[in-house]
């Protein structure tokens, strides 16, 4: 995407916010189309791309491969017990927790895997990202389901979690300190004792760090391991997401604003995603993945979880991942098993920020996986198991010499980093 066709999609944007927040009728939902195609091509800057696909590929052809994926793919399946945590500010979390099977049940492929001997009373609390829910670690789930007791959360005004009272309510702007709050109020309800391995991917590795910030206590007597999948302890303000220096430039002018007025239409901006879903399905691919063959399924199951997200929670997220600098609480992650992973073409925290979290953690294991976008957890899920599989036995909540080698493979040229 050249310089002057970023700035013209920018422009493009602006423009569209304003009929958006101007406007009425047909136009509103013009409006929104329009300026939720422009954010896209901008974010992307792979709309030529998606102008071939929809050259070659008719669009009701299109919708019936979608809803041929949606009823055919298993992935997001997967449901545990549910429980409810409630945030300092009253808004409900939803978790779920998958107990620890009794040996005599475990499956021969797992006992291969783990041995025979009981894993030790840890439990493994799982922090989805920005845009996602708890099912986006839906093969380390699988993988680690009745070996390891484990919790998986929705954060808030996400997947089944409430909207953020203080956000509805009180207009309040949210905070990756606010998240990390969150997590404690999941954490207390549970896994209340015992010790703890936290893993999170992009914002919720950063809300892993807010949690060692505002908790220090708690991560020092309970947490054994951690593994900050795709994240950044902060300086996102400076990321390119892949365009050229005057594109992001403009997108970092713009963008908080045009998000906030497409957020106080959601509605009718929902309508104008809809109807730009072939480019919105382009981008998110883009933005996801690195590989050329991920099963098919599985991009339209990380579309089906983006696409989930409401425009006005978008809006509401965005700006904090600017203020996010939790490089100091990393040091409360020092005397423990560290786990540090991240695709070496992840365009939205790009792997220089997993770099730099590795250098503050020196004796960190640092993963990069050559052939993997920001949802490596999705797109190559065996590499990331077979990881936090050697964390959970450092950890001492597996017994030693756990591996997990080929489960769940999405891709034929995943390598292990």
């Amino acid at each position: 995407m050249s310089e002057s066709s970023a700035e013209a999609a920018v422009e493009a944007a602006t423009a569209a916010a304003s009929a958006v927040s101007a406007a009425g009728g047909a136009t509103w939902r013009r409006g929104a189309g329009i300026a939720g195609a422009a954010i896209g091509v901008v974010a992307a800057g792979a709309a030529a791309g998606v102008a071939i696909e929809r050259l070659t590929v008719g669009r009701g052809m299109r919708r019936k491969a979608r809803l041929a994926l949606d009823s055919a793919g298993p992935y997001g399946a997967l449901r545990g017990m549910p429980g409810k945590a409630v945030a300092d500010d009253g808004t409900e979390l939803y978790y779920e927790v998958d107990e620890v099977e009794p040996d005599t049940t475990l499956a021969p492929r797992r006992r291969r895997l783990f041995g025979r001997k009981a894993p030790a009373p840890v439990t493994v609390v799982f922090s989805h990202g920005y845009c996602l829910s708890q099912d986006s670690w839906h093969f380390q789930r699988a993988a680690l389901r009745g070996v390891v007791r484990t919790v998986h959360w929705d954060q808030r005004s996400h997947g089944r979690s409430a909207r953020g009272v203080a956000q509805v309510e009180d207009d309040m702007p949210v905070t990756i300190d606010q998240l990390g709050r969150d997590l404690k109020a999941v954490i207390d309800a549970a896994a209340p004792e015992g010790r703890l391995v936290l893993v999170g991917h992009s914002m919720g590795g950063m809300t892993v760090m807010a949690l060692a910030d505002q908790y220090p206590s708690l991560i020092r007597e309970r947490v054994a391991g951690v593994a900050f999948v795709g994240t950044s302890s902060g300086k996102l303000g400076e990321v390119n997401f892949g365009l050229p220096v005057a594109g992001v430039n403009a997108v970092r002018r713009v963008l908080p604003g045009v998000l906030k007025a497409l957020g106080q239409q959601a509605a009718l901006v929902e309508r104008g995603r809809r109807a730009t879903a072939d480019l919105f399905a382009g981008i998110i691919k883009r933005y996801s993945f690195a590989s050329r063959d991920v099963d098919p399924a599985v991009a339209r199951f990380a579309e089906r979880l983006i696409e989930g997200t409401p425009i006005d929670v978008v809006a509401e997220f965005y700006p904090a991942f600017t203020d996010h600098d939790k490089t100091e609480a990393l040091a409360h992650f020092a005397d423990m098993p560290v786990l540090v992973l991240a695709g070496v073409k992840d365009l939205v925290t790009p792997s220089e920020h997993s770099e730099a979290i590795a250098d503050l953690l020196p004796d960190a294991e640092l993963v990069l996986v050559p052939d993997a976008g920001h949802l490596v957890m999705l797109e190559h899920p065996e590499v990331v198991i077979d990881r936090l599989a050697d964390l959970l036995t450092r950890a001492g909540a597996v017994p030693a010499g756990a591996t997990v080698g080929g489960y769940g493979s999405t891709s034929s040229t995943a390598q292990p980093g």
